[in-house]
């Protein structure tokens, strides 16, 4: 007489249904609980910022960080009482220069000034604050990285992006969160105040990066390069 095994069988098949049921449900909840510890995250981001009030001074603002500071009130300056430090005398010939994207990207770039104009643009008033000596507030335009990243197609799994300028010896490098760039929190100027960038604040290109103090808003931008690290 042959054994039954149907006892067996249907514990083993129940065993097999609580685990996927169990594996379905974690998803879901570290899902929504990520998606929960984000929005909370953004809410306190904002809800800890100090909404500064129309006509504060920015001669005030030197020592404070700008991550902590609501700026919507404030008036932009005139481009001229702007200060600035670092290389002030780097130029390019725009014939020749190019803006390098380079990295985890499945097609690399390099694209000219002109293509770059024509590019969606985005646009923003910003405040860079150089801690003790000086603040300027601009109105910003240029390029979301965004359309960049997709133009070069990057690679899934970017934790950053870098940015590097100016070409020869003075270079710089500074690297952003890929959850900063996707904001457009950063973003590259070619413009300020409705006029292009003057040589001095870092043509044809500039960093500009919203919450971040001016040491990090790198000028005359040649190469951005996406990170898997």
């Amino acid at each position: 007489m042959l054994k039954s095994n149907a006892p067996k069988d249907k514990f083993t098949a129940d065993r097999r249904k609580f685990i996927q049921n169990t594996f379905h449900f974690t998803a879901a909840f570290s899902l929504l609980f990520g998606a929960l510890f984000t929005f909370v995250q953004k809410a306190w981001a904002k809800a800890k910022k100090v909404i500064l009030p129309k006509g504060t001074k920015l001669s005030s603002l030197i020592n404070r960080n700008p991550a902590l500071l609501d700026t919507r009130n404030l008036e932009v300056i005139p481009v001229e009482d702007f200060q600035t430090m670092g290389t002030t005398d780097h130029s390019v010939n725009l014939e020749q220069w190019r803006l390098e994207i380079t990295g985890a990207v499945q097609n690399p770039l390099k694209l000219t000034y002109a293509q770059l104009l024509e590019l969606p643009s985005i646009e923003r008033n910003v405040l860079l604050i150089c801690p003790g000596i000086f603040t300027n507030h601009g109105r910003w335009k240029g390029i979301s990285i965004n359309n960049l990243q997709k133009m070069a197609k990057a690679n899934p799994g970017v934790t950053h992006v870098s940015f590097r300028g100016p070409a020869g010896r003075r270079a710089k490098k500074e690297r952003f969160k890929i959850e900063e760039i996707a904001s457009d929190k950063i973003f590259l100027a070619y413009q300020v105040n409705g006029k292009a960038l003057p040589i001095k604040h870092g043509f044809p290109l500039r960093v500009v990066a919203d919450d971040h103090y001016g040491d990090e808003w790198i000028k005359y931008v040649h190469k951005i390069e996406f990170l898997k690290k």
